[in-house]
Formats: structure tokens, sequence, C-alpha cells
């Protein structure tokens, strides 16, 4: 388990760069609650932020006093997060699937693409898995026994709590009523009564309470409205409204409903498959709910309502891909709790011959995805090193960018021809996997075809890797941000034509507040709300009048949004940093030799 988890999640620990938006955004406030000294009160770029729950936060800045501040420390505290879904998996899966079943847990989690995919940028989803898995253990090793222990529910109570630090009230809502469904369906109701509710409500509220009373009393209600207070926000704001799509400012898309359903199977790939014949490990029937079910079956009946709960609760909710990842674990275990099952069945039974078709059928997925990949690789011709990659994307201004993976749509057939290596690793490591598990499958080994199926894994996220590192200028803007650092003087103001989150990593990787034109919008709209917010909201007049003054200003913006920024300029006062893609660096001075060496970067807290 340690040996996966290090070889999938290591090699990208230090690159890419961090990405614009939420992940730079994420951890400069992380950066800034270690300069700050404030626990309580989340910051960005000066300006409140107070829409998210504090718990990730608290851990990236620990990391960042511990290693320093830079892209290993921010990921290191994702990557320990799904250590810690592995082993919450292993303990679930080991107690009620067996030895085998908690090891295939831990191994389908540490090669999921989902759990892979999302812990590539600040997001704390995977935090709220591990909360939930680790819950859940809790509460079913109780009922197990019929009274549980006292240490069982307090730890019921504990994650939730820790779940309602790291993502608010969801963190509280799915354990509570995914129990109770589960407890309804059983007709056990009445075990309510022994779970200790008032000692766990004192738990409860003793972890979760304080930090969100803090920062209440902190920051009540302005005069800019009468409801604009911190519980307005966090709670009203951020949470019911955005479930409703009406969040203020509407700022985030919205994924169509079959294809968040379907993306759950990829998240699981190539495991999914096995998901078939486990779904027949759960007793469907109602007759059989109102009996006394043996453990086994409890846990899937479990894993069941938690996997519907989720997906169902989401789906008449502002959906983004990534929404569905806590279901991820739930899967992780129903599929590892067959997968036992038929390493302990008999080599003519039933089970065995539902392995090999499944195997079959991921040799026809495998052969297919090889197909793609292969007809990508020699449709497209590979670029010289160093070419700009977004130079040849076809970039959308599209609402698709408001979704996660939007940016997958600026690919072209051409552009391919930069990911050359990865293609070709991701193609033939899914034909020989795939072909190896479907062959010690035949020759009665199905561990053996499992862990070739992981290996597979670990060559796949790699290649993602990889394409992700080649992508990276596309959605970062760290290399803009190491050029203006060569030319920069304490004082010089760095102006994002736009919203915060365009450029964000410039504020991460210079160590300097930015200004923001055209920018009181999106996340950092409700803290430029309050009183003391710090002159980084630029008017056209203002920006207008230090452009022309005598010190140097340089300007984030991208191409299509540049004519609104320099429309009233002298053009013989526009001079070019550096451009990459559709972004680029103006200043108002002649350049001159640079003052510092190319890739420095100044100390965290510089201004």
């Amino acid at each position: 388990m340690l040996a996966v988890w290090l070889l999938v999640y290591l090699p990208g620990l230090f690159r890419p760069a961090l990405m614009d938006d939420a992940d730079s955004v994420h951890a400069e406030s992380a950066k800034e609650m270690l300069i700050r000294h404030d626990w309580v009160d989340l910051y960005v770029d000066g300006v409140r932020y107070l829409e998210k729950a504090p718990l990730m936060y608290w851990m990236a800045a620990i990391s960042y006093e511990i290693f320093g501040v830079n892209e290993a420390s921010t990921r290191l505290v994702l990557m320990i997060s799904v250590l810690g879904l592995m082993i919450s998996a292993w303990l679930f899966g080991h107690r009620f699937f067996g030895e085998e079943g908690g090891f295939y847990s831990a191994l389908i989690l540490a090669t999921a693409p989902g759990i892979y995919i999302y812990t590539r940028f600040l997001i704390p989803n995977v935090l709220v898995a591990m909360w939930l898995t680790l819950g859940f253990y809790f509460f079913l090793a109780g009922y197990e026994h019929r009274t549980p222990s006292k240490w069982m529910c307090w730890g019921l109570a504990a994650t939730a709590a820790l779940d309602v630090l790291t993502m608010g009230l969801v963190g509280v809502a799915f354990p509570a009523l995914i129990i109770l469904i589960f407890l309804a369906l059983v007709g056990d109701l009445a075990y309510l009564k022994k779970m200790r509710l008032f000692s766990s409500l004192v738990v409860f509220f003793a972890i979760a309470a304080p930090w969100h009373v803090l920062a209440a009393i902190r920051n009540p209600a302005q005069p800019t409205g009468p409801e604009k207070g911190f519980l307005w926000d966090y709670f009203i704001n951020e949470q019911f409204l955005r479930y409703l799509n009406k969040r203020i400012p509407h700022d985030f898309g919205k994924v169509p409903l079959g294809l968040f359903w379907a993306l759950v199977l990829l998240w699981v790939l190539p495991w999914f498959v096995f998901l078939f014949p486990a779904l027949r490990e759960i007793p469907w029937r109602f007759r059989d709910w109102r009996s006394r079910l043996d453990a086994r079956l409890c846990a899937n009946l479990f894993l069941a309502v938690w996997t519907l709960f989720v997906l169902v609760f989401f789906s008449f909710s502002s959906r983004q891909e990534y929404y569905s990842l806590p279901v991820v674990p739930a899967l992780a275990l129903l599929i590892a709790g067959w997968l036992e099952r038929e390493t302990h069945a008999p080599a003519g039974g039933s089970l065995r011959r539902w392995g090999k078709w499944m195997a079959a059928l991921l040799v026809v997925l495998g052969a297919a995805i090889c197909a793609v990949m292969l007809t990508l690789f020699a449709l497209s011709k590979p670029f010289p090193r160093g070419t700009d990659i977004a130079k040849i994307l076809a970039v959308h201004k599209t609402s698709a960018y408001r979704l996660s993976l939007g940016h997958v749509e600026d690919l072209t057939l051409s552009s391919f021809g930069a990911f050359h290596a990865p293609l070709l690793e991701f193609g033939l490591a899914m034909l020989v996997g795939t072909l190896l598990a479907w062959w010690w499958r035949r020759r009665g080994s199905p561990g053996k075809g499992n862990l070739a199926l992981a290996g597979m894994m670990i060559v796949v996220l790699f290649a993602v890797h990889q394409g992700l590192v080649v992508f990276s200028p596309e959605i970062s803007s760290k290399r803009l941000a190491t050029d203006i650092v060569r030319y920069y003087r304490p004082g010089d103001p760095i102006v994002i034509n736009g919203d915060y989150e365009w450029g964000s990593t410039l504020n991460f990787y210079t160590g300097v507040r930015v200004d923001m034109l055209f920018g009181r919008r999106a996340d950092l709209w409700f803290g430029s709300l309050f009183p003391d917010v710090p002159h980084v909201f630029w008017s056209t007049k203002f920006f207008d009048r230090e452009w022309n003054g005598p010190g140097r200003v340089f300007l984030f913006t991208r191409l299509d949004d540049r004519q609104r920024a320099i429309a009233g300029l002298d053009p013989h006062s526009i001079h070019l940093l550096a451009r990459e893609g559709d972004k680029e660096i103006l200043t108002n001075q002649p350049l001159g030799p640079p003052l510092r060496p190319g890739n420095t970067v100044l100390p965290y807290g510089a201004s």
C-alpha cells in the first residue's frame, strides 16, 4: 500500500507549478494565515476570504511552516490526505470484507483517477472523503455489536466535526442522513437511542463550534447590508445558495446530469467493471432489510445507501465534476469486497466466471483506449522542445471554463503533438495491463490479475502527470510571475486586469500583494464589502493616473481583455515584458537590464 502510494503521488509532488484559480487562491490563503498569525479569519491578497472552512488551510499553513512555501509543501497536504483515506478504507474493508478486502480497497483508492486528478490542486474534497470513510467505519463497527462503545460513538462525532471544519454543513448532513436512511431501511431506528447522543453532541460541538463562533464574532454584519456578515456568507451564500445555484456572485458552471453520473465510473477506472458483479452482493430485497443481516451484508447495504444518497443529493445542486468524489471510497469498498470473494471462490464457480468475463470486457476497453491514443499519436506531429503550449491550443471563452475540467475543450488534434510520450505510455499501459489481468484470471490467479491492473494504473497516472506538466503553462502564470520578479522594485504595483483568480499565481510566486482592475467580483466580492479592505480594487481613473506616474506599473492581462484596460493610455507608454499564450505582462516604462536573474523567487510576505 505504501509503495503504490509513493509511486503514484511522489512524482507529482514537485511539478507542475500551482494553477491559477482555486489552487493558488487556496495556497495563498494558507500562506497569509502563516504571515498574519491569524488562525481564525482567512485572507487572500489582504482581503477577507470567509467562505471556506479552515481545516485544509490550517494543514497547509503548518506544512509551509515546516517545509517552506513551495509547490511540494502545498501538495503534501493532499498527498497525506490520500494516505489517510487509504488507511481509513483499509480499516473498513479489513473489518467487513477480510484481509484482501482491506488491501484491495486501499489499492483501488491509491490508483483511482478521480482521487488523483482532484489532488492535483488544493481543494478539500479528498479530506471530506477520508472523514466520511473513517466516520462510517466507527458507526458500522459499533452497529455490529448492537451496543456501541462510547469510543465508536465519539469517533463518529469527531469525524463529523472535522468534516464540518473541512467543508461545512455537508460534513454533518451526509453522515447523519445516510445513517438515518440506513437505520430506517433495516427497521432499526431505535438504535439511535444507543448512540450516546448527548455525549456525542458534546464532542461534536467541542470540535466544530469554536472556530465558527470566533469567526462570527470577528466578522459581524456590515453597513453595506444587514445580512452581510460571516454567518450570512458562510452558511447562506456559500452553502444553501450555492447548492441552489444562486450563489452571489454567480461565477461557476454546472455539469450536465448524465455526465455527472457517468464520471463516477471514470473516477474508479479500470476497477469499475467489477462493480457490476459487486452490485449482486447488495441485499436489494425489502424483506431482507427487516431481517438481521450479517456484518458483510449490512456493510454492502450501507455502502449502497452512501453512494446513492450522495449522487442524488448533488444531482439537484450546482454540480461540479468533483462533487461526486465522496462516493469513490464507497465504490472502492464495494468492489474490494467482491474481489476478496472472487479470490477465495472455487476455481470453477460463478464468481471466477464473472471475474473472467469482466477481465475480458477490460481487454476490449483497454484495446479501444490504446487504439485512440495511438491514433492521436500518429495523426499529430511533435513540436520542438520549448514550444508554448498555449499557442497550439484553441482557447474557448465559454462557460465551460467555470468547470474544473473546462480547459480540456482547448485541445485540438494538432496539439496532441505536444503529448506524444504520455499518449504512448497511456495507450500501451492500458493494453498490456488489461491483457495481463485477463491472462492471470484465465490461469486461476485473480490476485495477480489485480496487481497487474494496479501496475497499469501507476503507469497511466504517471502519463497523466506528464500531460499535466506539459499543459500547465495554459493554466498557471508562474513563468510570468518570475519575469515580473526580475524587474520588480519594492512598491511597484502589480495589477491584474479582471478577476483575481485569473492571475492568482502572481500573488503566490512574487510574494507581493496584487491590485485588480475590474476585479471586484468572484471570490473576493464579499471581502471587498468590509470597511478595512485594502486599496487593491482600482478604478480606471486611478489606474490611468498610476500608469502615467513616475513609478513602474506591471499589468497582467489576457489578450482578449487588454483593450478595456489600455483604452485611455498613450500607446508609447505601453511596453511588453512577457507573453505566454493568451496572457501577457505590460509595463509603463522601458525595461532596461533586469535587477535579478531568471527563476528568482522573492521571500514570501515581501509586501
